[in-house]
């Protein structure tokens, strides 16, 4: 049975984790938390190893870690993780519009022979973007659109007035390098979508603040010569981290299980 590791238990790992602990098909061995996280980790996952270390995480002979803490965690231990020989599944895609980063981590996993997994997460559609890719892509376009609350603690709370918001707001409009850097906790789909795609100066963001808006809601429209992609998915956001909707961690869960709506690279 396939032993994996999680990176981070905030909202998203924990519900990953939870999930993986209910099902028979992977076994969580390790997680890896902040100390403010050590109780309910040590609560909630069973005989799994609780640490505050990666170096400790990696020693419980993991097939497979997945990171879901962020695009510090993945500059910190991103390549210490696929250099040990585990297959490293990223949440946080933004930090890949780094590219120094992104050559350092492919490297590591040449090094570890371990793969870059990213999966679908609120967005269905990789095989479609994918198939239209290997026809040539002419355009890509990814838009976003979260409740008001969403937006707290980015730079979009300085630029508007959220809470006075009467109706949908565009907060950024600009390419996918631009929006992983200046929003990394909104625009991780916008990252997974332009590696997917036409990469990151290629793939146009719009980022939307709507006070109506009850769900989180992305959108992709893709062109090739071959044919043409919309896709609008739609779901709650995690009542604790309003950034995220929830079916990202079934999509990681989904993809550990059977690996489906996948992306691995290097």
């Amino acid at each position: 049975m396939k032993r994996i590791g999680i990176i981070g238990y905030g909202a998203i790992g924990s519900s990953i984790a939870r999930r993986v602990i209910q099902g028979n098909a992977v076994r969580l061995a390790a997680v890896c938390v902040r100390g403010s996280q050590r109780e309910m980790a040590e609560a909630e996952c069973g005989g799994a190893l609780v640490t505050s270390t990666v170096s400790e995480l990696l020693a419980q002979d993991l097939d497979e870690v997945v990171e879901a803490a962020g695009h510090e965690a993945i500059k910190e231990s991103g390549a210490l993780v696929l250099g040990h020989g585990c297959d490293l599944h990223l949440l946080s895609t933004g930090a890949l519009a780094d590219v120094t980063l992104l050559e350092e981590l492919r490297a590591a996993a040449a090094a570890g022979s371990a793969r870059i997994k990213i999966s679908a997460g609120a967005l269905a559609g990789f095989r479609g973007l994918l198939a239209l890719r290997a026809g040539g892509l002419t355009s890509v376009r990814y838009t976003a659109s979260k409740p008001s609350n969403a937006w707290h603690g980015t730079v979009a709370a300085a630029q508007f007035d959220l809470e006075r918001l009467s109706e949908a707001q565009v907060i950024f409009e600009g390419n996918a390098a631009e929006a992983a850097r200046v929003f990394p906790a909104n625009a991780n789909l916008a990252a997974a979508v332009a590696l997917a795609g036409v990469g990151f100066e290629r793939t146009h963001v719009t980022l939307i603040a709507d006070p109506q808006a009850k769900v989180n809601a992305g959108q992709v429209e893709a062109v090739s010569p071959y044919g043409t992609m919309t896709l609008i998915m739609k779901g709650p956001a995690f009542e604790n981290n309003p950034k995220t909707s929830q079916v990202t961690a079934l999509s990681v869960v989904a993809a550990l299980e059977a690996g489906s709506d996948i992306m691995c690279f290097a």
